[in-house]
C-alpha cells in the first residue's frame, strides 16, 4: 500500500500547469521588425537590458547547416519571459518563451538563419528587470564546413 502511495505522489509532482502568451497577436510588430533593437523594442517597449553573464546562450560557433542551429538558453535569474532575436534573416525574433511560474529557464531549439550573424537572448526578470547575453556565429556556405 505504502508503495503504491509514494508513486501517486512521484506523478502528481511532476504534472506542470502551462500557459502561454499569444505573443504573434498581442505584439505584431515584434515579429515583423527588421532589426534587433526595432523587435526589442516592439515586443518590450523602450528598455535598457543588462550584459548578464547569468545568461548561459549557447549554439555552435560555425554552423555547417544554416537550416537547424541548435541553440539554447539558461539562466538562473527568476525569469517571466525569454526572448531570443537573430540579425542575419529579415525579420529579426525568433522565438519568445513565457517562463511558467516555478520553472527553471532552460530552452533548447533550432533556428534558421541565411548567413552569419548574432544571435541575442533578453530575459525579462520577475522584478522587471531585463538583462541580455549575444553570441556570434558563422553560417558555413553550402551546407559545409569548408
Amino acid at each position: 500500500m505504502k508503495k503504491s502511495i509514494v508513486s501517486l505522489v512521484a506523478v502528481a509532482a511532476m504534472t506542470v500547469s502551462l500557459s502561454a502568451t499569444d505573443y504573434r497577436a498581442e505584439k505584431p510588430a515584434a515579429w515583423t521588425a527588421k532589426t534587433v533593437p526595432t523587435a526589442i523594442e516592439a515586443l518590450y517597449g523602450k528598455i535598457t537590458p543588462v550584459e548578464s553573464a547569468d545568461i548561459k546562450l549557447k549554439a555552435p560557433k560555425v554552423a555547417s547547416n544554416g537550416g537547424a542551429i541548435p541553440v539554447s538558453v539558461k539562466t538562473d535569474i527568476p525569469a517571466k519571459s525569454i526572448a531570443i532575436f537573430q540579425d542575419a534573416n529579415p525579420e529579426a525574433t525568433v522565438i519568445v518563451f513565457t517562463v511558467p511560474e516555478g520553472t527553471k529557464a532552460d530552452f533548447s531549439l533550432k533556428i534558421k538563419m541565411k548567413k552569419s550573424g548574432t544571435i541575442t537572448a533578453v530575459v525579462e526578470g520577475k522584478d522587471g528587470k531585463f538583462h541580455t547575453t549575444k553570441l556570434s556565429l558563422e553560417v558555413a556556405l553550402g551546407g559545409c564546413e569548408g
